[in-house]
């Protein structure tokens, strides 16, 4: 059984850091294709970023690229999210996904539908 836990969360001010961190527990870590996503009050879930199983290729969401970076620490079991100069509109339930199965090292996948496992998010709130 996988279970996704997410941490790291806060409020923060605009222009702050921040660093999401999701630990994968059970399950193959190394292979799963993995992805950040956020859902704002009254909001749909959109995705924020994504990475293959091996941390070859990344994708981003236009409003947060050149600010987050999403990354892969294999001996941890754990993807992380960093959150640079945070505005407001980064505010939302931040949650962790992993895909099962086997892929290209470079696969990833960009729609909330074709993740498997999911956490149960942890809270971003930025205020200016």
């Amino acid at each position: 059984q996988v279970r996704l836990e997410e941490s790291g969360g806060g409020l923060m001010q605009a222009g702050d850091s921040l660093n999401l961190a999701c630990v994968q527990y059970g399950g193959t870590f190394s292979i799963f294709p993995m992805g950040w996503f956020r859902q704002a009050p009254g909001q749909e879930r959109e995705l924020v970023a994504v990475i293959s199983y091996g941390g070859d290729s990344t994708l981003y969401a236009d409003s947060v690229k050149g600010r987050f970076t999403i990354s892969k620490d294999l001996t941890k079991n754990t993807v992380y999210l960093q959150m640079n100069s945070l505005r407001s509109e980064d505010t939302g339930i931040y949650y962790c996904a992993a895909r099962r199965g086997a892929y290209s090292s470079t696969a990833y996948f960009t729609s909330a539908r074709h993740y498997d496992y999911w956490g149960q998010g942890t809270q971003v709130v930025v205020f200016s």
